[in-house]
């Protein structure tokens, strides 16, 4: 189990099954906020959905794929974040995140990605970490860009977002980026 302590009032801890009734209830809270750039929540109707996600979630960490966490604001679930799926054979993460409205322009996420750029690079030796993000959506831009992050392009039509598609921005961080350079290691730090 992954479990950072970010601050006094902030930490990140993988998902546990004991997780689904709060998680949903944060969802459920703030359907209409996520709805506008994550596609998945026709799919979450219940907490029981939610328990299928984490087990999910539990699967994937148990094969070794990755880590899917709950954010924690003082002890309450805020938001998720987590490097899925881990592409070993590429050596390479995706960072996946949400958080919800009232936890918003905290810096809150930009924390929390920090750890999961850390653990990509020393303890999971990987050699990519990528977020993407659809183009419009610029809060989640924000975070990439805001550490050090290379903008690699436009992947058109990546997600099929309810009766729509949307268009993706793909960043990238490589090993190198986050060893040798000095601007990015004070931006992760």
């Amino acid at each position: 189990m992954f479990e950072a302590h970010i601050d006094d009032d902030l930490m990140l801890r993988t998902l546990s099954e004991d997780d689904a009734e709060e998680l949903f209830g944060v969802v459920d809270a703030n359907r209409e906020h996520l709805r506008e750039w994550l596609p998945w929540l026709d799919d979450n109707t219940t907490s029981n959905d939610t328990l299928k996600f984490i087990r999910g979630m539990i699967e994937q960490e148990a094969a070794n794929l990755g880590i899917t966490c709950t954010i924690r604001l003082q002890g309450r679930i805020v938001g998720v974040a987590g490097l899925h799926p881990i592409k070993w054979n590429r050596r390479l993460a995706e960072i996946g995140y949400w958080l919800a409205l009232n936890a918003s322009g905290r810096g809150i996420m930009t924390r929390c990605c920090k750890v999961l750029i850390s653990h990509s690079f020393e303890v999971y030796q990987l050699d990519r970490v990528e977020i993407h993000a659809a183009v419009e959506n610029k809060r989640s831009r924000a975070i990439p860009e805001r550490l050090g992050f290379r903008l690699e392009g436009l992947a058109r039509d990546a997600e099929w977002l309810y009766d729509h598609f949307v268009d993706h921005a793909v960043y990238a961080m490589e090993r190198s980026d986050y060893f040798t350079s000095d601007t990015t290691r004070k931006r992760i730090e």
